[in-house]
């Protein structure tokens, strides 16, 4: 086989087949340092075999065994065999009998749930889950959130230890526990999109990579859990925010409004299968803030345009998210489609509980939602003065620029 289509199918197979891998080893040998090692190991010895043997039929079948026995060899090599399950030396053996099929099914579920543990911090569920999940370099995850790498590698190397020196189980959680622990899972994902979807800091407004691994990373949670309603939900809203990406920017990467995007430039394939994912979860009627968060978006998909989206339905639907998981931001958000549907001057009775609680001060869409509403209502002095706010308080510069012009011509 030539190398350049081996070389393809290996980039191939470590984007599908690298968190199978790592999962399936760190469940046998419950240290995910020790898999992630010995993953590593069988993807270089792929790339040095596969351009001149071919890619095997069932690659991660290969790169499952290959790692298996990687791992065992390290584990002869520092004394520790006797610390290994008798039981994986003889399925190693069963594998290769068997033409090394997909023995042991998707562990990466287990591995996700372990990643996302909540005795480990916000930040490193997030780097873990992108890492050894996603198969993200360091590097690229350092980048991706503005963190000096040897700082993320630090931190990834210690939260491996947590995980070993604690006990975490690479498994799904019982019963009892699942619903709160895939809470914190959503959680994850959802923080990984929104910081692609509005940058927290650095030049760029949208990270279009994070997004996207955002929406790998949902729809693989989704086939693990296709019955789950609110995975679903969760998966919807990211398409159908992500649906918009190539129209919130101009040319020059200055952000444009949602009220003067041009829509023929929102991905229509994005919005149906948004819109499909979202259908099926709403049928199993089983309301969660993210399916109710994407039957927003979907409002906001299927308009024609800015003054024909059905702003008072949204509005019922801010008015639905506040009951179920009541925040300053989900007002601040209603606070504008109340304004649409109903006037300014209800949209600002609306944020300013809000505003008088000083509970997001440095919150710059608080203050953009503001001075909208004011200007609206006929007070352009104060509208000015918020949209000052909202520049001086926003962290990335192309938005904060465009926010100084709001407050230069109002």
């Amino acid at each position: 086989m030539a190398a350049g289509p081996g070389v393809t199918r290996l980039e191939h197979a470590f984007r599908e087949e690298w968190g199978a891998v790592v999962a399936t080893l760190a469940r046998r040998f419950g240290d995910l340092q020790a898999a992630e090692d010995a993953a590593a190991e069988a993807f270089a010895t792929a790339a040095a075999t596969w351009p001149e043997t071919g890619v095997p039929p069932n690659p991660g079948g290969w790169l499952t065994v290959t790692a298996w026995r990687k791992a065992i060899d390290a584990h002869r090599a520092a004394g520790r065999a006797a610390a290994v399950d008798p039981q994986l030396l003889s399925d190693i053996t069963a594998a290769e009998e068997a033409e090394m099929p997909d023995l042991v099914g998707d562990d990466r579920l287990g591995l996700i749930f372990a990643c996302c543990h909540p005795a480990l911090a916000l930040e490193v569920r997030i780097a873990l889950t992108l890492r050894y999940v996603a198969g993200l370099t360091t590097k690229e995850i350092a980048a991706a959130f503005l963190v000096p790498e040897p700082t993320l590698a630090q931190r990834l190397v210690r939260a491996k230890r947590k995980i070993r020196e604690s006990g975490i189980h690479f498994e799904v959680p019982a019963a009892a526990r699942l619903t709160e622990r895939l809470a914190s899972v959503r959680t994850v994902v959802y923080l990984v999109f929104n910081e692609g979807f509005a940058a927290t800091g650095g030049d760029e407004l949208i990270r279009g990579e994070l997004c996207e691994e955002a929406i790998w990373l949902a729809r693989l949670l989704h086939t693990l859990l296709p019955a789950d309603a609110e995975t679903a939900g969760l998966l919807a809203l990211l398409l159908l925010h992500h649906s918009r990406a190539a129209a919130r920017t101009d040319s020059a990467g200055t952000p444009v409004p949602l009220a003067e995007q041009d829509r023929s430039r929102w991905d229509a394939a994005l919005i149906a299968e948004g819109t499909s994912v979202l259908d099926e979860a709403l049928a199993r009627r089983s309301p969660g803030t993210y399916q109710l968060q994407a039957a927003i978006a979907a409002l906001h998909a299927g308009a024609p345009s800015f003054d024909d989206t059905d702003w008072p339905q949204i509005a019922l639907l801010y008015g639905s998210l506040a009951r179920l998981d009541p925040s300053p931001v989900v007002a601040v958000n209603r606070s504008v489609a109340v304004g649409m549907a109903d006037g300014p001057l209800a949209g600002l009775a609306v944020l300013e509980p809000v505003l008088a609680s000083g509970a997001l001060d440095g919150y710059s869409p608080l203050h953009a939602a503001h001075a909208a509403l004011l200007e609206k209502a006929g007070y352009p002095e104060r509208a000015r003065g918020a949209w000052a706010k909202a520049a001086e308080t926003s962290a990335v510069p192309a938005l904060r620029e465009e926010l100084f012009r709001r407050h230069e011509n109002p």
